[in-house]
């Protein structure tokens, strides 16, 4: 007959108990890390803070439901690959629901509703709006490789681990982003002062 007060019964009990505070006190230390890189990756790429802010929290959600299969060494890599996932998928996602207003004729007044309010348009550059514009031009992964090297200021070896690409070509794409970028820049000066 099993013992109830089982002694290696109530160690396993603790054991579990310790483990996934452990796990749950070590997913905080990981986010506070890397909270700020995954938010300001996903700000730089959808230029809309709301937007980046779900993307950190559904980019947080998915690394705790996988929290088994990350390697600790790799996570930066892993989150900014998931970031970068998410970002595409929220740009479809705000595409297709702009789509759907456009062909709404009863929804088009609530199109100019969108305008950015007096005080936001103020506040932004006229330089950080052109080059957003031009962000938005580039193409995959063009946009990615801009975003990570010159605006969060990674590494070669960083951007090839978390777009998966080598680390040559990130070389090469990253001198074509930059080349594409002072074309649509300077295409912009050009025109304004025709």
């Amino acid at each position: 007959m099993k013992d109830v007060f089982d002694d290696t019964s109530y160690e396993r009990k603790e054991f579990a108990r310790q483990l996934r505070a452990l796990t749950i006190i070590r997913f905080d230390i990981l986010v506070k890390r890397y909270r700020h890189r995954v938010y300001g990756f996903a700000y730089h790429y959808l230029v809309d803070e709301d937007a980046a802010a779900d993307v950190t929290q559904e980019v947080f959600l998915r690394m705790w439901q996988n929290r088994t299969k990350i390697d600790e060494e790799r996570v930066l890599g892993w989150l900014l690959r998931v970031t970068r996932n998410a970002c595409v998928d929220a740009v479809r996602k705000r595409n297709a629901y702009i789509r759907r207003i456009e062909t709404n004729s009863d929804t088009i007044d609530a199109q100019a509703d969108r305008a950015p309010l007096p005080d936001q348009q103020a506040s932004a550059s006229l330089f950080n709006d052109r080059l957003n514009a031009a962000l938005n031009k580039l193409d995959e992964p063009y946009k990615s490789i801009i975003i990570l090297r010159e605006i969060q200021e990674y590494k070669y070896g960083e951007i090839s681990e978390t777009l998966d690409l080598p680390l040559n070509t990130i070389k090469v794409y990253l001198h074509r982003a930059r080349k594409m970028l002072r074309k649509e820049l300077s295409e912009d000066v050009r025109y304004e002062y025709i």
